[in-house]
């Protein structure tokens, strides 16, 4: 699939917020269906996760305290017909370890995000038969 630059979005998420469902509110409210989302910050009690494939699901992380987002990268596209962020964390613990995985939920303290919206035919996400939701393949 080929892009153009759309919009360019930078703010601050407020303290308190769940990260995830702020981003997604974001761009629903923006009309962002295709993007690239990136973000700096800090959270509490975060909650990441990986895909065990032969579980078919996604096996839980919860870290308990204030961990600092190194890195935030993701993408925006279409889930059942409304804006989807499907965001990856690196999060760095006070004694200097870093946690990483796909964002499940984490609460604000300090968050910075930048959208970049992408123009053209939107990308939905559908069940796979291995569990996970994805856009369809592009054949090359």
């Amino acid at each position: 699939m080929r892009f153009s630059k759309g919009r360019s979005f930078m703010f601050r998420v407020p303290e308190g917020e769940e990260l995830l469902s702020y981003i997604n509110r974001f761009a629903e409210r923006q009309n962002v269906l295709i993007g690239t989302v990136s973000g700096i910050g800090s959270l509490r009690n975060p909650k990441i996760g990986y895909f065990d494939k032969t579980a078919g699901e996604y096996k839980v992380i919860e870290l308990s305290g204030l961990y600092e987002l190194v890195s935030l990268s993701g993408n925006i596209s279409l889930k059942d017909g409304k804006p989807f962020a499907h965001i990856h964390v690196a999060l760095g613990s006070p004694d200097g370890k870093l946690y990483g995985g796909h964002l499940i939920e984490g609460e604000v303290f300090v968050a910075e995000v930048f959208i970049q919206e992408l123009l053209g035919e939107p990308l939905e996400r559908k069940k796979q038969e291995n569990g996970l939701v994805l856009w369809d393949a592009e054949e090359i």
